[in-house]
C-alpha cells in the first residue's frame, strides 16, 4: 500500500482526509513543517498533500525544501487561495500539481493516483517506455510526429507538460532547431482539455511581414490587393484550442505590440474591419533564440517576453540525451521501412556507435534524414555503417576535400542544399558575399537559407 503524508495546519482537515483516504492508502499527518521533515526521513513517502499556507511558514519553502531533500517523493499542493500564479509557483518550486480547497475526494483520488502512476513510471506519467508509443498522432510506426524518447532529459520535459497541460497559461518552449518544439507544443495540445479543438500552427520566420499579420488575424474581403474574400486568422482559427507561434523571437516588433494586445485583450481585428472577434485560445510559442539577450538589445518587447514565459519548458538537443537514440532510429526505420515499402529492420551496433559519437547539429531532424537516407539506400535488412553519411563514419569525401559535396541517390533535396551551402561558406572562410556569388544567389536569399538551416556559427 503506498504511504501518504498529509501536512495541513488545520486538525479537522487532517482528520478528514485521514478518514477518506485511510482505506486506500497509509496515511501519516503532520500540522508543521518541522514534524512533517521528521516523518519523511523515517518512514519511505511516495506522495505529500501540503498546505501552502502553514500558519507563518511559507508552503512554497515547504515545497522546494521537500523536494531538495526527497526529489522522489510527488508533492500534491492544497490552498484556498486558488489561482493560476499560485498554481505555477507551485508547480515551480517542485509540486507535482495544485488542488484548491474545498477538496473534491473523488478529484484528490484520481490526481493521487495519476501522480503516483507517475513517480512509477506507469502509463498515467508521460516519461519511460510509455512515451514510446508517442503522445502525438495515431501511435503507429507511419506517424513521425510523436515524441519518442526514455532519457531522464525528455523525462523532465514530460512531466512538465504532464503538470501544464490543462492550465490556461502561456507556454514558451525553448531549444536549437530541430529538437521537436512543434512536437512538444503538439503534445501539450493533444492531451489537454483543449483537445477536441483546433490545433493552429504558424511559423513567424517563414512568412513575409506583409503577409504575417492578415496570417495571424485574418481579413475582410477588399482590405487589400487580392482579397477577394474574407479570411479567418490563425487566433479565430484557433477559438477554443491551441495556437503554436514557432520562431517567435523573430516577430517584427510592430507586430509584437499587436500581439500583445490580442492576449491582453482575447480579441482579434481582421484587417479591414472595424470590428472585433472575441477568441479563447490556448497560446504555446516557441524559438531557438535568447528572448532574454533579445530584450536586453530591444529586439524583443519586455512585457510580451514577460507575458509568453510564463511557464518556460526547454528541449535538451540530442547530444545531451544520446541515450535516445537507439529508439529513435528504431522509430525512424520502422517509418521509412513502411513508406518505402522495404524491410530494414534493425541497425548495427557499429552504426550505432558511430551515431552516438556524433553531435547532432541539426537534433532529432538530422537523425530522421540521416535514418531516411539509410533505409532508402540499403541493401541489407541491418543498417550498416557504410549506410551512414561520411561525416558521421570519417571516410567522407566531403571532410577530404574543400572543393567536394557528395550527393546520394534519394537524398533529401533539403539536406542537400544545406551541405552545399555550408561547405561553401566554410570555402569561403565565412565570407557571405562571396558565398552568395559563388552560388549565384542574393545575400538577402542567402542570409535566409543560412537562418533557415541553421548556420549562422559557420
Amino acid at each position: 500500500m503506498k504511504r501518504i503524508l498529509i501536512v495541513d495546519d488545520e486538525r479537522t482537515i487532517l482528520t478528514a482526509l485521514r478518514y477518506a483516504l485511510e482505506d486506500l492508502y497509509e496515511i501519516d499527518v503532520a500540522d508543521n513543517a518541522e514534524t512533517a521533515f521528521e516523518i519523511l526521513e523515517a518512514h519511505s513517502v511516495d506522495l505529500v498533500l501540503l498546505d501552502q499556507r502553514l500558519g507563518d511558514v511559507d508552503g512554497l519553502d515547504v515545497i522546494r525544501s521537500l523536494h531538495a531533500r526527497k526529489p522522489e517523493v510527488m508533492i500534491i499542493a492544497m490552498t484556498a487561495y486558488g489561482s493560476i500564479e499560485a498554481s505555477i509557483k507551485a508547480m515551480q518550486s517542485g509540486a507535482y500539481h495544485y488542488v484548491t480547497k474545498p477538496l473534491d475526494i473523488q478529484s484528490l483520488t484520481v490526481m493521487i493516483n495519476k501522480a503516483l502512476e507517475f513517480r512509477s513510471g506507469g502509463a498515467g506519467g508521460m516519461g519511460g517506455a510509455g512515451m514510446q508509443g508517442g503522445i502525438n498522432g495515431s501511435g503507429g510506426p507511419e506517424d513521425s510526429r510523436m515524441l519518442i524518447a526514455d532519457s531522464a532529459a525528455m523525462r523532465y520535459v514530460f512531466d512538465v507538460i504532464d503538470r501544464v497541460k490543462d492550465l490556461d497559461i502561456n507556454v514558451l518552449i525553448t531549444g536549437e532547431s530541430g529538437t521537436g518544439k512543434e512536437l512538444i507544443a503538439r503534445a501539450i495540445h493533444e492531451r489537454s482539455n483543449r483537445a477536441k479543438h483546433s490545433f493552429q500552427a504558424l511559423n513567424c520566420a517563414a512568412i513575409p511581414l506583409n503577409l504575417l499579420e492578415s496570417e495571424l488575424f485574418g481579413y475582410e474581403k477588399g482590405a487589400f490587393t487580392g482579397a477577394h474574400q474574407k479570411v479567418k486568422g490563425k487566433f479565430e482559427l484557433a477559438h477554443q484550442g491551441s495556437i503554436f507561434l514557432d520562431e517567435i523571437g523573430d516577430l517584427d516588433l510592430s507586430l509584437q505590440a499587436k500581439l500583445l494586445r490580442v492576449i491582453q485583450e482575447k480579441k482579434v481585428t481582421p484587417l479591414g474591419s472595424e470590428k472585433s472577434i472575441d477568441v479563447n485560445f490556448r497560446l504555446i510559442t516557441a524559438t531557438n533564440r535568447n528572448l532574454a539577450e533579445s530584450v536586453r538589445k530591444g529586439l524583443f518587447r519586455e512585457d510580451l517576453f514577460f507575458r509568453l514565459n510564463v511557464v518556460a519548458i526547454e528541449v535538451p538537443p540530442l547530444r545531451k540525451r544520446k541515450e535516445d537514440i537507439p529508439l529513435l532510429c528504431q522509430h525512424f526505420l520502422e517509418l521509412y521501412s513502411t513508406r518505402f515499402g522495404k524491410v530494414v529492420s534493425g541497425i548495427s551496433a557499429t552504426a550505432i556507435e558511430a551515431l552516438e559519437a556524433y553531435d547532432f547539429p541539426g537534433n532529432v531532424r538530422e537523425l530522421q534524414n540521416i535514418i531516411e537516407r539509410a533505409v532508402a539506400l540499403s541493401m541489407d535488412s541491418i543498417i550498416q555503417l557504410a549506410d551512414l553519411p561520411g561525416d558521421i563514419t570519417g571516410i567522407s569525401v566531403y571532410k577530404s576535400s574543400r572543393e567536394l559535396v557528395p550527393v546520394y541517390v534519394g537524398e533529401r533535396l533539403d539536406e542537400v542544399e544545406r551541405r552545399l551551402i555550408e561547405a561553401t561558406l566554410l570555402y569561403c572562410e565565412g565570407n557571405r558575399r562571396r558565398t552568395a556569388n559563388l552560388l549565384g544567389l542574393s545575400e538577402r536569399h542567402l542570409y535566409n537559407k543560412i537562418k533557415e538551416f541553421g548556420l549562422g556559427e559557420v
